[in-house]
């Protein structure tokens, strides 16, 4: 199965060559590049709200607002790691296998769906996917299983939109440098 239907449109099914690239360039370590591989001019790491429900609608509209400037008119890769308790969206397509051996449900579609598609009752998340990239491969956005941050990488002009845009807790980090955000913990 390479399509599935849903909202009345067709969207593709992506497969290990489509995030080979990120595969290929990601470490096992506590550094950006554990998430982001290193081909972006700037990268940071934004901390998602604190318990469930607090704030995550606002940061989330943040995000794609963000994002959605950036890579306006080209398709969206999103990505929903199958941790066995968050909506993967799509359960029953193949799936790709990426980071230290986690299954990702991934699927070309865009913006409005990566706000729309997950269950907004969705605990250790909210709605937006756990990888987002687009078509141009421009910019990264992973949040990975065990993290309460989210690791960007991509041109520096974004990454600073990140970094100062209120009501984010964003903070630049440089390859090599731990990304494991003040007083959190990296698992």
């Amino acid at each position: 199965m390479d399509r599935v239907t849903r909202d009345g449109s067709t969207w593709r099914i992506g497969t290990n060559a489509d995030v080979a690239w990120i595969t290929s360039g990601t470490t096992h370590d506590w550094t950006i590049t554990s998430a982001i591989p290193p081909v972006f001019e700037a990268y940071a790491t934004i901390v998602r709200p604190g318990e469930p429900g607090e704030g995550q609608d606002a940061h989330d509209q943040a995000v794609l607002g963000l994002l959605g400037e950036q890579a306006a008119n080209q398709p969206w890769w999103l990505g929903y790691l199958d941790t066995g308790a968050d909506d993967i969206v799509f359960p029953d397509v193949p799936k790709v296998t990426m980071y230290a051996g986690w299954h990702y449900v991934v699927v070309e579609a865009g913006p409005q769906q990566a706000a729309t598609w997950r269950d907004p009752g969705s605990f250790f998340t909210g709605v937006l996917p756990n990888l987002m990239f687009p078509g141009d491969r421009s910019w990264l956005v992973s949040t990975l299983w065990d993290d309460d941050w989210t690791c960007i990488g991509g041109p520096a002009e974004l990454v600073e939109k990140f970094v100062r845009q209120p009501g984010l807790q964003g903070r630049p980090v440089v390859l090599g440098q731990d990304a494991t955000p003040p007083g959190h913990q990296a698992f």
